[in-house]
């Protein structure tokens, strides 16, 4: 896997969601459904049309009028993270993924659940669903092994696949997002005190190196090769489950120039703040944040539109529309699934779901803050980041950290963080035969409590699997503790997690955890936080302004003592308070 840089108290015992759910078997004898799983990268919670967005998303619109959009949905902050957890229903300290690849914490180097790949102390859906004769494809986006760390996707039960292993890659062709300072021939570069150049990215199909053609967009590239796998097997009358990774919005800020021009004057006229004000508008007037929402104060971290020359304006206009054209270049080929599984009659019996796996990316190669030096000077050397290269296949932009602010409207912070604008993320779900049928809850928006853990489990409830707890095919396996959202899409309850049902994650030695309505988070002052803990009502105060923990003392208290029990079973590392992902590499 590719990686930029790489470097080397028991609280009682309570009941919760942490505490291993069981999915039981479907044993009516309808059909088994299809199942769609669509994941975006690096996309806010703003950032689509039926989210307040004023990007064009039809197709997003036409799944939230047939299905149900969460509003309080929680990913991980980091890709890899959440993807992790979306094939096995556990936390991610469980599955190897308690650090992230791209920025590894020295002291969690060798320790158990700190791998940085998905491991097999769990087992993935994957593999159920093809024990169970489900075709498995997966498209685009891997991040959870390369072959000598983490295995590959047909070795988790994908019976097709196709795209990338790392956790992104060039739009447009085969070269790498980042530069890869480990191996042997650029160390030597550095040791001569030159720039390494940009090296090709590894792509396969079904497990052999392919040659991947330049000049076709990743996200058509990648839907083309999913629908070719659906069609070749759809005599086979089997069911089948796909995973669709795309890896837009992912740097580098890269889209087919005609999408591009449309959004250049909107977001010239509405700078960075315009852009936040207007999304936050939105999100409460539409209902998807409630109204009492506090507008987000003015982040330390980014620019104000005012202080920028009139090209610098410019430049940063074209970066965002571009960034845009991406959403929308996505919801083009989301389009086009939905149209081929509409002509071939397969709509009806599919289950559709489409989430984000982590808020926008903040990532500004210059920034003093949460910039890198060395990943700035190569991509000075090697790529034209004139205004009329932006976009193109020799370009490497991201959006920053103001954008990446811009884009979650009422939320605060971004990727990598643990802020509601780093986890809370779209997600939107369209059962079988909602398209139709007069689906009860077609349209809904709901603020029922929802993890990334969660996903899982409801697909194998649909596919009417039973998951096998503590053992897989003679292997020990961790039981996962994610919940079926099932029942809550049949109208059978309102909630999918009740106040007993928390669930607590960390990363980069930052922490959360979040029982019904209420989160307490935790921010070392290497992540720009106090190192203390908070409390929010995460519900009414979406933007985290109003702390609790001295008026809800007894529930703070009650929270703290969950996630040191958390934190105490599942290992998890102290990390200095003043150390920094952002520069870990180097």
């Amino acid at each position: 896997m590719k990686k930029l840089l790489i470097i080397s108290c028991v609280a009682i015992v309570f009941y919760s969601c942490d505490t291993p759910q069981k999915v039981t078997s479907n044993n009516n004898t309808e059909k088994r459904p299809n199942i769609l799983l669509i994941v975006g990268d690096d996309i806010a919670f703003g950032d689509l049309a039926p989210y307040g967005s004023e990007i064009n998303t039809p197709n997003m619109s036409k799944l939230a009028d047939h299905g149900v959009r969460f509003t309080n949905f929680h990913a991980s902050p980091v890709c890899s993270v959440t993807r992790g957890m979306l094939l096995t229903g556990n936390n991610s300290h469980e599955i190897g993924l308690g650090t992230f690849d791209y920025a590894v914490y020295p002291e969690s180097v060798g320790k158990k659940g700190y791998e940085g790949y998905l491991t097999h102390d769990a087992v993935a859906i994957s593999e159920l669903l093809n024990d169970a004769g489900y075709n498995v494809y997966k498209s685009g986006k891997w991040h959870l092994g390369n072959g000598e760390e983490g295995d590959l996707p047909m070795e988790w039960g994908f019976s097709k696949e196709f795209g990338i292993l790392s956790g992104g890659s060039n739009h447009w062709n085969d070269r790498v997002m980042v530069p890869d300072m480990t191996t042997p021939k650029n160390q030597k570069l550095i040791e001569e005190g030159k720039v390494p150049g940009v090296d090709r990215e590894e792509w396969s199909l079904n497990g052999q190196p392919y040659a991947r053609p330049e000049g076709i967009y990743s996200s058509e590239l990648y839907t083309n090769q999913m629908i070719q796998f659906i069609e070749e097997d759809r005599k086979s009358g089997k069911p089948w489950f796909a995973y669709m990774a795309f890896t837009t919005a992912h740097f580098p800020v890269q889209a087919p120039q005609e999408l591009v021009g449309k959004y250049f004057e909107y977001y010239y006229e509405k700078g960075y703040e315009g852009l936040k004000k207007a999304r936050y508008d939105q999100l409460l007037s539409q209902g998807i944040l409630s109204q009492n929402t506090n507008e987000a104060p003015q982040n330390d971290l980014t620019e104000e539109w005012s202080q920028l020359s009139e090209g610098e304006k410019r430049m940063q206009a074209k970066i965002m529309a571009t960034y845009a054209a991406m959403i929308e270049d996505q919801d083009i080929r989301t389009g086009q699934i939905i149209d081929y599984l509409e002509s071939t009659d397969q709509l009806d019996n599919t289950l559709i779901i489409y989430l984000t796996d982590n808020g926008p990316e903040g990532m500004d190669p210059s920034n003093t803050e949460v910039g890198n030096a060395v990943f700035n000077q190569w991509i000075e050397a090697n790529f034209d980041q004139s205004f009329e290269n932006i976009g193109q296949a020799n370009s490497a932009h991201t959006i920053g950290v103001s954008w990446a602010n811009a884009t979650t409207g009422g939320l605060q912070w971004w990727k990598w963080f643990i802020g509601e604008g780093g986890i809370r993320v779209p997600m939107i779900i369209v059962p079988p035969k909602a398209f139709t049928e007069n689906y009860e809850r077609a349209g809904e928006l709901s603020d029922a409590v929802v993890s990334v853990k969660d996903i899982p489990m409801t697909i194998l409830e649909y596919a009417g699997i039973e998951h096998p707890q503590t053992e897989y095919k003679g292997r020990k396996i961790i039981s996962p503790s994610g919940i079926t959202m099932k029942p809550f899409l049949d109208q059978q309850t309102d909630e999918v997690r009740t106040e007993k049902d928390w669930y607590a994650f960390e990363l980069f030695g930052n922490s959360y955890l979040i029982k019904g309505d209420y989160k307490i988070i935790k921010v070392r002052t290497g992540m720009f936080g106090d190192g203390e803990w908070h409390l929010y009502n995460i519900v009414e105060d979406p933007s985290e302004t109003v702390p609790l923990e001295k008026l809800e003392r007894e529930r703070f208290a009650s929270m703290i003592s969950l996630y040191k029990k958390y934190s105490y079973d599942h290992n998890v590392i102290n990390v200095e308070a003043s150390w920094s992902p952002f520069k870990a590499a180097k």
